[in-house]
């Protein structure tokens, strides 16, 4: 699959597949951003919200156990996540702020395309809190069943103008 896959780049130049990566990247949010916003324009931005967490949860899951498979990450911890979340195009995306210690890992998120681009329109910021848990969730579990998610605060949670939202990933038991 992989080599059916990678036979059109075979002869592009680094720069190029670069900028292909860049277009996939804002595609990726793009597709995210326009499908949210239709399922609440046709069912309500709650069960738009309900549907995220589901979808959301799986790419979560499906997602760690790809990077785990590809990249060969065998880490466990907070390490293995740590690895396996910095090679999620989401976390690239948005730029997550990762503070690391032993056995923790904080998530910051200062800047959100996605709630950045409904205040820009007047939309107002949605609850985004239960569908990163699951993510979060999912993702973890597939690194290291021991992780812990906490959500600190994350919409409709209030916080401050600079920081979106706060994750802690603590490891059970060490």
């Amino acid at each position: 699959m992989m080599d059916q896959l990678a036979a059109p780049f075979k002869d592009w130049l680094k720069e190029d597949i670069l900028k292909y990566l860049g277009f996939l990247m804002y595609n990726y949010r793009v597709m995210d951003s326009f499908w949210f916003i239709n399922v609440e324009n046709r069912h309500g931005l709650e069960e738009a919200c309900k549907i995220n967490e589901l979808v959301w949860g799986k790419v979560g899951n499906l997602a760690a156990r790809d990077l785990k498979e590809r990249f060969n990450i065998t880490e466990k911890g907070i390490p293995g996540f740590v690895k396996a979340l910095k090679l999620f195009p989401w976390h690239i995306l948005v730029n997550y702020k990762l503070t690391e210690r032993e056995n923790e890992l904080t998530i910051d998120v200062p800047s959100c395309p996605a709630q950045e681009g409904r205040l820009k329109h007047g939309m107002g910021e949605y609850d985004c809190k239960d569908m990163h848990r699951a993510e979060f969730e999912n993702f973890a579990q597939v690194v290291d069943p021991s992780i812990k998610v906490e959500c600190l605060f994350a919409p409709p949670d209030e916080h401050p103008k600079d920081l979106y939202c706060r994750w802690r990933f603590t490891v059970e038991g060490r």
